[in-house]
């Protein structure tokens, strides 16, 4: 996928849920700090995430492997940061989609854009908020039952 591209298919039906049909999925590898900070604060990711640090959201943007974004009106309402080698395996280390654009599919969108533009041979990983156990639920993505983690020290 080359970069800026919008992404065009998605790989795997909505599974239900109401799209809105105005929304751009594409690839932003420059998206601002300042529009994702606003995603992150208005999904509530932001309680997780250093949020009042615009370096490090910064640094955070630069080292993404994909950035996928959803703009409803040219606004952004949502984003996927992935690592990702592009060959076998994909983190999505945030999944970020602005409250008033919840319930509308786009966190689902965004996945499958991501699943999209890493390729079907890439196997994609991530690690819910608590509150956002039942999503990855209701959209059907399976849980791996053994997980490890460091957390961050700082």
């Amino acid at each position: 996928m080359r970069i800026g591209q919008e992404v065009q298919a998605l790989p795997r039906p909505l599974l239900g849920l109401t799209r809105v049909a105005d929304i751009a999925y594409g690839v932003e590898p420059g998206l601002s700090v300042e529009e994702f900070r606003r995603v992150l604060v208005d999904s509530r990711l932001a309680e997780r995430r250093p949020a009042d640090d615009l370096d490090r959201l910064a640094r955070m943007l630069a080292g993404a492997d994909l950035v996928v974004t959803a703009r409803r009106g040219g606004d952004l309402v949502g984003v996927a940061r992935t690592l990702t080698d592009f060959t076998y395996c994909a983190y999505v280390s945030d999944l970020a989609v602005s409250r008033d654009a919840q319930g509308l599919g786009i966190g689902q969108g965004l996945l499958a854009a991501t699943r999209a533009a890493v390729g079907p041979q890439v196997s994609v990983l991530l690690t819910a908020a608590p509150g956002a156990i039942s999503f990855y639920e209701r959209i059907g993505m399976p849980r791996v039952p053994d997980a490890f983690r460091y957390p961050a020290e700082a």
